[in-house]
């Protein structure tokens, strides 16, 4: 764990990722929108990827009209960013066409680049429509635990990273926070929503989706192995990750996130997600490669 959580952790996580998200502009270079932004405390003593990735999506979205709204993604983690400083956002004009926008977006700390990522913004058009199903069977968020009911008596240093966070998670069929429970297999799903509302502007709850969707989708690598994020000296970072929105949906409503790995080599896991709305809407899909160096065995 990093150096000191703030006395006011959990306090109001969604008021703390609202004020990340809310990027003060700093000026114009040609071509250029350069936007600065301040980092979330975490426990691992590095910038949480959802977070850049989310800034970046406000970032980008700030250079565009209101009503040509972000429909993709595609963004590299190139360097751990460090929380004690602040993010430069600086977004490339890269095409204005007739029905679609493309932005780039670059985050730097200390003149390096952090996180790059392309964004493409499109008017609403009428055309084909369907949709995979949200998966049958599924309990419902209000039958699974918390996990303040699960983990809530152990320290915070332990738990701070579920149990303050911004977003409500429940796995079905179960956490792998301290332990991996019942059959390995290589995918999962888990109800998500955030703690309270959020504002109605569709740019943060787009971003909002894309800073939570950061959260759980290389678990199904390590539930297929076995491996609870509590194994010392466990080492993971996102790689990658590209995120296609599909229809309107609110981060503050249940949501499920439905998760499968089908790959894991070289020190690397491939995930695929899909968000549905509870009445089985098909919000966005994700997909992430993540670094994952599991200790060998002594």
């Amino acid at each position: 764990m990093s150096a000191d959580a703030p006395d006011s952790l959990g306090a109001d996580p969604i008021g703390d990722l609202l004020a990340v998200l809310d990027l003060t502009e700093t000026g114009a270079r040609t071509r250029e929108d350069i936007f600065t932004a301040a980092s979330q405390w975490m426990p691992h003593g590095r910038v949480f990827g959802g977070q850049v990735l989310a800034q970046s999506v406000v970032a980008a979205s700030r250079t565009v009209p209101t009503e040509r709204a972000i429909h993709s993604v595609h963004g590299y983690f190139l360097r751990p960013g460090a929380l004690d400083a602040p993010i430069t956002f600086a977004v490339d004009r890269i095409h204005d066409g007739r029905s679609f926008t493309t932005r780039r977006t670059q985050a730097y700390q200390g003149g390096l680049p952090i996180f790059s990522m392309i964004a493409s913004f499109q008017d609403a058009d009428p055309g084909l429509d369907h949709q995979a199903a949200l998966p049958e069977g599924l309990p419902d968020p209000e039958s699974l635990p918390s996990a303040e009911e699960l983990i809530g008596h152990l320290p915070r240093e332990l738990t701070a990273l579920w149990t303050a966070s911004a977003f409500e998670q429940r796995h079905v069929p179960s956490p792998i926070w301290l332990s991996v429970e019942g059959e390995r297999v290589a995918h999962q799903a888990v109800w998500t929503r955030a703690r309270r509302e959020l504002p109605d502007d569709p740019v943060l709850q787009r971003a909002a989706f894309a800073y939570a969707s950061d959260f759980t989708i290389l678990e199904p690598s390590l539930r297929r192995h076995g491996i609870p994020w509590a194994t010392p000296g466990l080492k993971i970072a996102s790689l990658d990750h590209a995120m296609w929105w599909h229809r309107p949906g609110r981060a503050d409503e249940w949501w499920c996130y439905v998760q499968e790995a089908p790959n894991a080599v070289g020190g690397r896991g491939l995930s695929f997600g899909r968000i549905f709305s509870r009445d089985g809407v098909l919000v966005a899909s994700v997909a992430q490669e993540g670094m994952i160096r599991v200790p060998s065995p002594a």
